[in-house]
């Protein structure tokens, strides 16, 4: 079986998408793209073949030579868009978020949950990545007893013009509220943020630490700082209570130079991530053959927004606020 897939959305995501699905994702085919700026969508159709482009993203998720979608248009547009593949019966992989609020989130779940089928997956891409899954393992073995502590550091060289100390949150944070529950396999119950002075280099925007108090009482603190200069750097550190596991620095390699010594550090993201979203791709295609759903369900999209948002009353307030998640739904078990 190959799985005709389309993409709806061509800038740097949904390109990167379109690279990996044409030339490496054994059991795939790229059919279509869609992108509000045609001329974008056009560069990014020539680079995989033969791909049709079409001018509106709901004529993409209904044409019938479509087996599946991706979405990495603008945040807005997930929930209508997401809504729409699963009113058509096709799996869908949006980009995080699964939409712009809480109530919307809330809205493809209900959707979703009235067709009786999980076709929702939210690409929080962390699930995928060797050194998280290592840590996953061994969690699940009980290699080092219980966690106490997970720590966790993001940083970004310099985050675009538009992200507000909110965002910080909101926008890059939600990676470690996401990574932390699938480690954790539970939720928070409450959230503290502390804001630290603006770095000369972005003062507009001010670093995060946030500490997030699991239902069982594990404590995960979150370093989010997006203009540390030095290059794209996220690092973990789970404490338990017989021993630690600890990400290990992604260059694969060190050298000595000039009379020093180290590696080099990922510009951003992309680099740092390539493994997962290739991984990523490939289990959801694997998925969708199988019928056997893979990574971030539209329940874990919802939790990691409603976990971010609680985050920001918190900062707002300037105290502790309590997630209110409520109870998982038996549709997203397991």
């Amino acid at each position: 079986m190959t799985v005709q897939i389309g993409i709806i959305g061509c800038g740097v995501m949904g390109a990167d998408h379109c690279r990996l699905l044409h030339g490496e994702i054994f059991g795939a085919k790229l059919v279509a793209v869609q992108d509000s700026d045609r001329p974008r969508a056009a560069l990014v159709a020539a680079s995989a073949g033969d791909v049709r482009i079409h001018d509106f993203a709901h004529d993409l998720i209904a044409d019938r030579d479509i087996d599946a979608v991706v979405i990495a248009s603008p945040d807005h547009t997930h929930a209508a868009l997401a809504t729409a593949c699963v009113e058509a019966g096709k799996p869908v992989l949006c980009e995080k978020p699964l939409a712009a609020t809480i109530e919307e989130c809330q809205a493809v779940m209900t959707m979703e949950m009235t067709g009786g089928r999980r076709l929702v997956q939210v690409g929080y891409m962390r699930r995928f990545d060797p050194g998280y899954r290592a840590m996953k393992r061994s969690l699940d073995d009980q290699q080092f007893g219980r966690p106490l502590f997970l720590h966790c550091v993001h940083r970004n060289a310099v985050a675009p013009h538009y992200i507000t100390s909110d965002l910080v949150i909101a926008n890059s944070s939600v990676h470690e509220i996401d990574i932390a529950r699938f480690l954790l396999d539970e939720e928070f119950a409450a959230v503290t943020v502390i804001s630290a002075r603006s770095s000369r280099h972005a003062a507009m925007r001010q670093p995060q630490f946030i500490v997030l108090e699991s239902a069982s009482g594990v404590i995960v603190t979150v370093e989010a700082f997006l203009d540390a200069q030095y290059g794209y750097d996220v690092q973990a550190e789970l404490v338990c209570e017989d021993g630690t596991v600890s990400l290990a620095p992604n260059p694969p390699v060190s050298r000595r130079h000039a009379h020093r010594e180290g590696f080099e550090i990922d510009g951003d993201w992309r680099a740092r991530f390539a493994d997962a979203y290739r991984d990523q791709l490939k289990e959801w295609v694997a998925s969708i053959e199988d019928g056997r759903p893979v990574g971030s369900s539209a329940w874990d999209g919802y939790a990691a927004s409603a976990t971010a948002a609680a985050a920001l009353e918190a900062l707002a307030a300037g105290g502790k606020t309590a997630t209110n998640l409520g109870e998982r739904p038996a549709f997203y078990a397991g």
